[in-house]
Protein backbone atom coordinates (compact mmCIF):
# COMPACT_ATOMS: atom_id res chain seq x y z
CA UNK A 1 0.00 0.00 0.00
CA UNK A 2 0.90 3.84 -0.19
CA UNK A 3 3.86 4.72 1.93
CA UNK A 4 2.11 6.80 4.81
CA UNK A 5 5.26 7.46 6.62
CA UNK A 6 6.18 10.25 4.98
CA UNK A 7 5.05 13.24 2.85
CA UNK A 8 6.80 12.15 -0.18
CA UNK A 9 5.58 9.35 -2.85
CA UNK A 10 8.02 6.71 -3.73
CA UNK A 11 8.40 5.34 -7.23
CA UNK A 12 6.13 2.41 -5.64
CA UNK A 13 3.40 4.62 -4.55
CA UNK A 14 3.15 6.21 -8.00
CA UNK A 15 2.96 3.01 -9.69
CA UNK A 16 0.25 1.87 -7.54
CA UNK A 17 -1.93 4.80 -7.87
CA UNK A 18 -1.28 4.69 -11.98
CA UNK A 19 -2.26 1.31 -12.08
CA UNK A 20 -5.61 2.14 -10.28
CA UNK A 21 -8.76 2.05 -12.38
CA UNK A 22 -12.30 4.02 -11.63
CA UNK A 23 -13.52 0.80 -11.43
CA UNK A 24 -11.13 0.05 -8.37
CA UNK A 25 -11.97 3.20 -6.68
CA UNK A 26 -15.52 2.40 -6.88
CA UNK A 27 -15.20 -1.28 -5.35
CA UNK A 28 -13.24 0.66 -2.40
CA UNK A 29 -15.85 0.22 0.70
CA UNK A 30 -17.47 3.39 2.05
CA UNK A 31 -15.40 3.66 4.98
CA UNK A 32 -12.39 4.08 2.34
CA UNK A 33 -13.88 7.21 1.46
CA UNK A 34 -11.49 9.60 0.71
CA UNK A 35 -8.39 7.75 1.90
CA UNK A 36 -4.93 8.87 0.75
CA UNK A 37 -5.25 6.38 -2.17
CA UNK A 38 -8.39 7.74 -3.10
CA UNK A 39 -6.95 11.41 -2.63
CA UNK A 40 -4.12 10.32 -4.82
CA UNK A 41 -5.62 8.97 -7.31
CA UNK A 42 -7.89 11.67 -7.98
CA UNK A 43 -5.14 14.38 -7.44
CA UNK A 44 -3.24 12.12 -10.46
CA UNK A 45 -6.24 12.13 -12.88
CA UNK A 46 -6.16 16.30 -12.60
CA UNK A 47 -2.90 16.38 -13.00
CA UNK A 48 -3.14 14.53 -16.38
CA UNK A 49 -5.96 16.27 -17.20
CA UNK A 50 -4.70 19.76 -16.23
CA UNK A 51 -1.39 18.97 -18.66
CA UNK A 52 -3.99 17.86 -21.49
CA UNK A 53 -5.25 21.42 -21.02
CA UNK A 54 -1.91 22.92 -20.64
CA UNK A 55 -0.75 21.59 -24.00
CA UNK A 56 -4.15 22.38 -25.83
CA UNK A 57 -3.68 25.92 -24.66
CA UNK A 58 -0.27 26.27 -25.87
CA UNK A 59 -1.46 24.54 -28.82
CA UNK A 60 -4.20 26.81 -29.88
CA UNK A 61 -2.72 29.66 -28.94
CA UNK A 62 0.02 29.63 -31.84
CA UNK A 63 -2.62 29.34 -34.12
CA UNK A 64 -4.50 32.40 -32.58
CA UNK A 65 -1.32 34.01 -33.07
CA UNK A 66 -0.86 32.71 -36.64
CA UNK A 67 -2.13 36.43 -38.69
CA UNK A 68 -3.20 35.46 -42.25
CA UNK A 69 -3.73 38.53 -44.85
CA UNK A 70 -6.97 37.29 -47.16
CA UNK A 71 -8.13 39.78 -49.79
CA UNK A 72 -11.52 37.45 -50.19
CA UNK A 73 -14.34 39.37 -47.71
CA UNK A 74 -15.92 35.97 -47.59
CA UNK A 75 -12.58 34.00 -46.27
CA UNK A 76 -11.82 36.86 -43.68
CA UNK A 77 -15.00 36.72 -42.11
CA UNK A 78 -14.43 32.99 -42.26
CA UNK A 79 -11.40 33.22 -40.48
CA UNK A 80 -12.45 35.98 -38.11
CA UNK A 81 -15.46 33.21 -36.71
CA UNK A 82 -12.84 30.74 -36.34
CA UNK A 83 -10.84 32.65 -34.01
CA UNK A 84 -13.76 33.70 -32.25
CA UNK A 85 -14.55 29.77 -31.52
CA UNK A 86 -10.99 29.69 -30.52
CA UNK A 87 -11.00 32.52 -28.04
CA UNK A 88 -14.24 30.70 -26.44
CA UNK A 89 -12.58 27.43 -26.14
CA UNK A 90 -9.84 29.04 -25.00
CA UNK A 91 -11.93 30.77 -22.29
CA UNK A 92 -13.61 27.82 -21.63
CA UNK A 93 -10.23 25.93 -20.95
CA UNK A 94 -9.09 28.32 -18.82
CA UNK A 95 -11.85 27.98 -16.75
CA UNK A 96 -11.91 24.35 -16.44
CA UNK A 97 -7.92 24.43 -15.41
CA UNK A 98 -8.57 27.01 -12.69
CA UNK A 99 -11.30 24.33 -11.39
CA UNK A 100 -8.27 21.59 -11.76
CA UNK A 101 -6.19 23.99 -9.73
CA UNK A 102 -8.65 24.56 -6.48
CA UNK A 103 -9.77 20.86 -6.88
CA UNK A 104 -5.83 20.00 -6.30
CA UNK A 105 -5.39 22.89 -3.61
CA UNK A 106 -9.24 20.99 -1.97
CA UNK A 107 -6.71 17.46 -2.21
CA UNK A 108 -3.93 19.09 -0.39
CA UNK A 109 -6.06 20.33 2.24
CA UNK A 110 -8.19 17.24 2.60
CA UNK A 111 -11.42 18.92 1.28
CA UNK A 112 -11.79 17.25 -1.87
CA UNK A 113 -14.67 15.01 -2.32
CA UNK A 114 -17.13 16.76 0.63
CA UNK A 115 -19.67 19.11 -0.57
CA UNK A 116 -19.16 22.48 -0.32
CA UNK A 117 -22.51 23.50 1.20
CA UNK A 118 -23.28 20.66 3.73
CA UNK A 119 -20.12 18.72 3.99
CA UNK A 120 -21.75 15.87 3.04
CA UNK A 121 -19.50 13.31 0.82
CA UNK A 122 -19.94 14.29 -2.94
CA UNK A 123 -19.45 10.77 -3.92
CA UNK A 124 -17.18 8.54 -5.72
CA UNK A 125 -19.08 7.74 -9.07
CA UNK A 126 -20.07 11.80 -9.15
CA UNK A 127 -16.37 12.68 -9.23
CA UNK A 128 -15.57 10.06 -11.84
CA UNK A 129 -17.26 11.62 -13.81
CA UNK A 130 -16.92 15.35 -13.01
CA UNK A 131 -13.67 15.45 -10.73
CA UNK A 132 -14.00 19.30 -10.48
CA UNK A 133 -17.30 19.09 -8.25
CA UNK A 134 -17.40 20.85 -5.43
CA UNK A 135 -21.12 19.85 -4.48
CA UNK A 136 -22.90 16.77 -3.88
CA UNK A 137 -25.59 15.98 -6.30
CA UNK A 138 -28.35 17.16 -3.96
CA UNK A 139 -26.81 19.97 -3.16
CA UNK A 140 -26.21 20.92 -6.91
CA UNK A 141 -29.74 20.11 -8.04
CA UNK A 142 -30.92 22.58 -5.14
CA UNK A 143 -28.73 25.02 -6.45
CA UNK A 144 -30.31 24.81 -10.01
CA UNK A 145 -33.51 25.18 -9.26
CA UNK A 146 -32.94 28.47 -6.76
CA UNK A 147 -31.60 29.85 -10.12
CA UNK A 148 -34.37 28.70 -11.97
CA UNK A 149 -37.16 29.90 -9.69
CA UNK A 150 -34.90 33.52 -8.77
CA UNK A 151 -32.63 33.96 -11.19
CA UNK A 152 -28.80 34.12 -10.87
Amino acid sequence: MINKSSKIMTNQDLSIIESLTDEDILNMPESDYMNELQLNFFKNKLKKLEQEILSNVEKNGKKLRETQFVPDPVDRASIEEEHALELRNRDRENKLLKQIQSSIARIDSKDYGWCEETGDPIGIPRLLARPTATLSLEAKERREMRQKLYGN
